[in-house]
């Protein structure tokens, strides 16, 4: 890793003076004031879309269309949402009174924590980094945002659009590699949001330590989607490639592995290999002259994700699709692989690729059991006719989102919280829930009279009997 050089070191720290100095002018900013804001980014995220396209493509080859509907729709709906709520999510939250309290009046008030800094992947590197500055913004807090040096063009134009539409005291972006993520981890700030792999949002965790910084981490790890016996399965495996293959399987909450019941395996395997024809070589060109297919971000990633497959198939795995590579454009197709046991690496690590390892089941318990020894995913996708099958599945394991019968949906609804659970992540994201990560829940009491001056010392035998009375009350 380089060292990060003086001048952006200074810079860091004349940003965070600025930003410090106007935590107090950002706290009492309207909801009419956050949403201009909001809105600016929205309006010059349409009006250079175009610039948005080209820089996603050339850091892997995404296609518009996935941009659309994987970054920039996102991030039109949460501001919009936002847009609707913010000044009732700003108010004061009245609560009820219990009894031993009569005579007060109480309420939850929503502060900005401050100074905020967000580090942002790699994999959708737009919808990423603005969707918890929305967040940010809406709660009324300084944010020092940190892209990915891994999509640098993407990272380019976030720069780009921050440096014009917000003043540094508020908003500010660092580009450059691990070096500067390090330097300003060890800066002191209010809330850390992070998103990337448990590894290294244990680093992150680490550092917030320092100064017992609050954080929201977002990770992921083996997402599992799970086939049931009873199953409408054209539309299971078309919703089950759609999750894998979008953004090349570079998704955190994509299907990391699939179980699939014995009695519909064979038909599956079918399925699954007919639908990425359907989806990426309709013109029989091949996948790899598609334009609807991205590529894996980096020869690094590349090689880790082909040493996988490579020492799955030495252990007896079986390709029965795909398995195709090309180093010199990072290209892997999308490939199945069964035979699948759970001591291979390709079963432990999350993959993040186009690599869909797959293994059977003869009785749900199997399941139930397998997942209770692994780390708590990210996701867990079910897909069931049968509800009773459904419920004991959902009952009978932990993840930090599930979805039955369709696959990373649970991302775009912004009434819901999105986040892991415990390897996975730790806080929540999207909606409101976004807006109170970036808050203070302070609790407010105001005191109308004074009945718990029967509780004062001395204690008398009447004092007592009264305590006495309470406790059994009580």
């Amino acid at each position: 890793m380089e060292m990060i050089n003086q001048q952006t070191e200074e810079l860091i720290e004349e940003v965070l003076y600025l930003q410090k100095s106007s935590l107090l002018r950002l706290r009492n900013t309207s909801a009419a004031e956050r949403i201009l804001k909001l809105k600016s980014i929205e309006k010059y995220m349409l009006d250079h879309k175009q610039e948005l396209f080209d820089a996603l493509f050339a850091d892997f080859k995404k296609p518009s269309s996935e941009v659309i509907i994987a970054e920039m729709l996102g991030v039109k709906r949460e501001i919009a949402h936002a847009k609707s709520h913010l000044s009732a999510w700003m108010k004061p939250q009245k609560v009820g009174t219990p009894l031993l309290l009569l005579g007060t009046q109480s309420h939850v008030l929503y502060e900005p924590k401050g100074l905020c800094l967000i580090i942002a992947p790699w994999n959708y590197p737009f919808n990423l980094a603005i969707n918890p500055l929305i967040h940010a913004i809406a709660a009324g807090n300084a944010v020092i945002i940190k892209p990915s040096e891994l999509s640098p063009n993407t990272s380019a134009f976030i720069k780009k659009m921050i440096s014009h539409l917000f003043d540094k005291s508020e908003i500010a972006v660092f580009e450059g590699d691990a070096s500067v993520s390090t330097y300003l981890l060890a800066q002191r700030f209010d809330h850390i949001f992070f998103t990337g792999s448990p590894a290294i949002g244990k680093i992150v965790m680490r550092a917030a330590a320092t100064y017992l910084t609050s954080v929201t981490l977002e990770l992921g790890g083996k997402s599992p989607a799970i086939v049931g016996p009873e199953v409408d399965l054209v539309s299971s495996v078309q919703k089950i490639a759609w999750g894998k293959f979008l953004n090349n399987g570079q998704t955190c909450i994509a299907p990391d592995f699939v179980f699939v019941h014995e009695k519909v395996a064979f038909s599956f395997m079918e399925e699954m290999e007919a639908t990425v024809q359907k989806f990426y070589n309709t013109e029989n060109n091949g996948i790899e002259k598609s334009k609807d297919y991205a590529r894996i971000v980096n020869e690094r990633h590349f090689h880790r994700i082909k040493t996988l497959v490579d020492e799955a198939i030495s252990e007896g795995a079986k390709i029965i699709f795909g398995g195709e590579f090309n180093e010199e454009d990072c290209f892997i197709s999308p490939t199945l692989i069964s035979h699948c046991t759970a001591e291979m690496r390709i079963m432990q690590e999350e993959i993040f690729g186009p690599v869909l390892p797959m293994t059977t089941y003869k009785s749900e318990t199997e399941i139930v059991d397998y997942l209770s020894g692994e780390e708590k995913p990210l996701a867990l996708y079910v897909f069931s006719k049968d509800d009773v099958f459904t419920e004991y599945i959902l009952t009978n394991t932990s993840s930090g989102t599930s979805v039955v019968n369709d696959c990373l949906i649970q991302f775009g609804h912004t009434e819901l919280p999105f986040g892991g659970v415990n390897h996975s992540g730790i806080g929540k994201s999207g909606g409101k829930y976004g807006f109170i990560e970036f808050s203070n829940q302070k609790s407010v009491v105001k005191q109308n009279t004074n009945l718990l001056k029967n509780f004062y010392p001395p204690y008398t035998f009447k004092s007592k009997w009264l305590i006495e009375q309470v406790l059994r009350w009580f």
